[in-house]
Parts: C-alpha cells; sequence; structure tokens
C-alpha cells in the first residue's frame, strides 16, 4: 500500500517553520553526484500555510504541467496535470458528474450498501482489523460501482488499481496495470457510447461545455485517475480519522451521540493527517513567493502536512480536536486544482462512520494490540486497527 516507515515527520517540520519561515530554500546538487556543480539542483519548499495558500491560488506564476512526466505515461493526460486555459475547459466538463444532485444519489444507492456489504462480513466476529476489512477495499469497491463495472470483474479492477498506484515505486507494474485497465475500461465506455446507463462513464460521455465533449482518452485518462485521487487518499483519510477518534475516546463518544460533529471531525482529521503530505508545482517567471525569491523554472515543493500544522494558524497544531475554531485546511488543496472529488470523499467517510457507528455498538481499540501508528513520508495511514465492538 505503498507506506513507509516513517512515522512521524512533524517535529521536523516544526523545526524547518522555525529556521526557514515560510520558504526553505535547499542545494541538493550533491544527490545527483559528486561531480555534479553546486547551485545545480536548488529546491523551494513552502512550509507555512501562507507560502503553500499563495503558490496554490496562482495557476500563472505556478505550472502543474510538471505532472506530466511522470504521470501521464500511465495515467493518460489529466486533468492533474493542466494548466489555464485547458484546465478550465476540461474541469467544466469533468465536474459534471459530481452535482449535488448525483451525490445525493451515489449515497444512499452505492456508497451505503458498499460499506455495508464490507461490515457484514465482519459485524459477527466482535473484533475487527479496519483497514484491511473496510477502510482499504470499500472506496475502490465505490468506484467500481460508479464506473459501472460488471460485479465479475471487481477483483481485477482491484488488483489492477492497486498496481496502478505504485508508479511512484515500480512503474513497470503500474504500467503493464495502465495497459489491463484500458483493456477493462474500454469496451466499458464503447458500450456506454452505444447505450447510456446511469454510471459515471454515461454522464462523461455526455458532458458537454460549450460544444466540447469527452474523447474516449479523456475519459479513460480521468477513470485511471480516479485510482489513486480517490480511492487512496480517501481510504489512507478515513484511516486516519478513525485513529484520532478511536485515540481518543471522549471525542469519539461525543461524535457517536451526536452525528451533526461527523462533518467537522472529518475537517479535524483531514488537518491533523492528511492523506497525501507533498504535491509540487514548477515556477512560469521570476516571482517571489511570501517574500522570498524564486526563479522561472524552479521546482517548488508543498508541504500539505506542515501548512496544516502552521502554529501560526492553529493553536497546538499536533493535537486532534475535533472542537478547535473551523478554519479551512489545505488536504484538498484550494485555488483552480482544488480537488474534485471532496464532496466524494467527505460523503463516503461520513456514511462510513454513520454505519460503523450504527453497527457496531461500543466500537473501541483491540486492548491487547498494538496501538495503530500513522506512518509515511508521502502518502500517511496506519497499516492497522484492531478495534473489537459490541
Amino acid at each position: 500500500m505503498g507506506l513507509t516507515v516513517v512515522e512521524n515527520p512533524y517535529p521536523e517540520f516544526i523545526a524547518q517553520r522555525a529556521e526557514h519561515g515560510d520558504l526553505m530554500v535547499e542545494d541538493l546538487s550533491s544527490l545527483m553526484g559528486e561531480d555534479t556543480p553546486a547551485g545545480t539542483l536548488i529546491v523551494y519548499t513552502a512550509v507555512s500555510y501562507d507560502a503553500v495558500f499563495e503558490v496554490l491560488r496562482d495557476g500563472r506564476r505556478f505550472s502543474s504541467s510538471g505532472y506530466a512526466e511522470v504521470m501521464e505515461p500511465v495515467m493518460g493526460r489529466t486533468i492533474l496535470q493542466m494548466d489555464a486555459p485547458e484546465h478550465h475547459a476540461y474541469r467544466g466538463l469533468i465536474s459534471q458528474a459530481f452535482t449535488r444532485k448525483a451525490m445525493q444519489a451515489w449515497e444512499t444507492e452505492l456508497i451505503r450498501p458498499v460499506v455495508d456489504r464490507a461490515i457484514d462480513a465482519f459485524a459477527g466476529a466482535g473484533r475487527a482489523e479496519l483497514v484491511r476489512q473496510l477502510t482499504f477495499p470499500f472506496p475502490v469497491n465505490v468506484i467500481a460501482e460508479l464506473l459501472g463495472l460488471p460485479g465479475e470483474q471487481l477483483g481485477l479492477f482491484h488488483r489492477l488499481a492497486v498496481e496502478l498506484i505504485s508508479v511512484e515505486t515500480d512503474m513497470d507494474a503500474a504500467s503493464r496495470a495502465s495497459a489491463a485497465l484500458a483493456e477493462v475500461l474500454g469496451p466499458l465506455i464503447d458500450g456506454r457510447r452505444a447505450s447510456l446507463g446511469r454510471d459515471l462513464v454515461s454522464v462523461l460521455i455526455q458532458a458537454d461545455n460549450d460544444g466540447q465533449h469527452l474523447t474516449d482518452d479523456e475519459i479513460l485518462a480521468f477513470c485511471r485517475l480516479l485510482l489513486p485521487a480517490g480511492a487512496e487518499t480517501t481510504y489512507r483519510s478515513l484511516s486516519n480519522l478513525l485513529v484520532g477518534l478511536l485515540t481518543n475516546p471522549e471525542q469519539l463518544d461525543a461524535v457517536r451521540n451526536d452525528r451533526s460533529l461527523i462533518p467537522q471531525a472529518i475537517d479535524e482529521g483531514l488537518r491533523w493527517e492528511c492523506p497525501l503530505l507533498t504535491i509540487f508545482r514548477t515556477a512560469t517567471e521570476d516571482t517571489e513567493v511570501c517574500g522570498v525569491p524564486v526563479p522561472a523554472g524552479a521546482a517548488v515543493v508543498l508541504n500539505l502536512g506542515s501548512a496544516n500544522h502552521d502554529e501560526r494558524r492553529w493553536e497546538q497544531p499536533e493535537r486532534f480536536d475535533i472542537f478547535r475554531p473551523s478554519l479551512p485546511s489545505l488536504a484538498f488543496a484550494s485555488g483552480p486544482h482544488t480537488c474534485l472529488g471532496m464532496h466524494l470523499a467527505r460523503a463516503e467517510t461520513r456514511v462510513a462512520l454513520e454505519r460503523l457507528f450504527d453497527r457496531l455498538p461500543a466500537l473501541r481499540l483491540d486492548p491487547e494490540a498494538e496501538p495503530p501508528v500513522i506512518t509515511g513520508r508521502t502518502f500517511r495511514s496506519p497499516i492497522e486497527i484492531p478495534v473489537l465492538f459490541g
């Protein structure tokens, strides 16, 4: 699942903010070899909330096109790497699949049944390991059903999704998975063009923005992107939130007894442990970030995890506290590339919590098991969440 052994990078982020303020400038030329001259590789890392927010909000000065080198070979050309005006036009088409009406229908007809089927498998046992038995499989299953995949293809789809998500660690496996997904999804797209349904692919086929429509390749690329952008991050963010609640029983009881607290619990979970720590942009011109000069062509790393723990914005940011004053975090980014699927992710998380609370009375950590630990340097989540209930 792409986890690393880094348990807690936040003390390092605290030190970076203390030393560098908003933007950390590092010469990493030595990593390219002993003969590489100093100054060849300068990396700029935004570590404060203000710095990350400034970069995310300005798609003109800071481009997303750098994602093409790694992602396009396996995903195809996706919204992730697009800048204006292409990004605006493409987003206008894709966003038609994520309307409020669609979200309400998905919640009752799709998300809840998928969660309930997962819980059915262990509800009678009195104990469970929630990552393996719930949080890891259910978002992929939601996406498979959103796409209208036949039930017999679900196992294959899940395996290919895991392999595709490994793009940063195993490009060969990701490339094979990408080709295999095309063999699964290509006929599905063809079939929907011949006979439209109510699934996501059908909505994408019908999307119209001033006469512009999505091609088959664009729909296929978006479906591939849904796997890491949707399933991967949602499973991690839900897992992280469960750790926050289960390790703070008084807050768990408050949310369990008052479901109106679920939205603020979700927000705090995303701030406290966002599933993806870093993204990046490329400066398109000589500019500044929070007053620090940044040259054209420079790589700018955006440390979302550090920004969401900025002590200038949140008091005691290392503490999980669903009752803290509400301030937006950057877990879903901001600006033109704000996550398209954030409402789906929130709906999945809310439904999962509601069904867990409804069906598993006295849900709590297993006192005889090792407590869950959130790990990872890029993606963060716990490996296991052992619980008892009943």
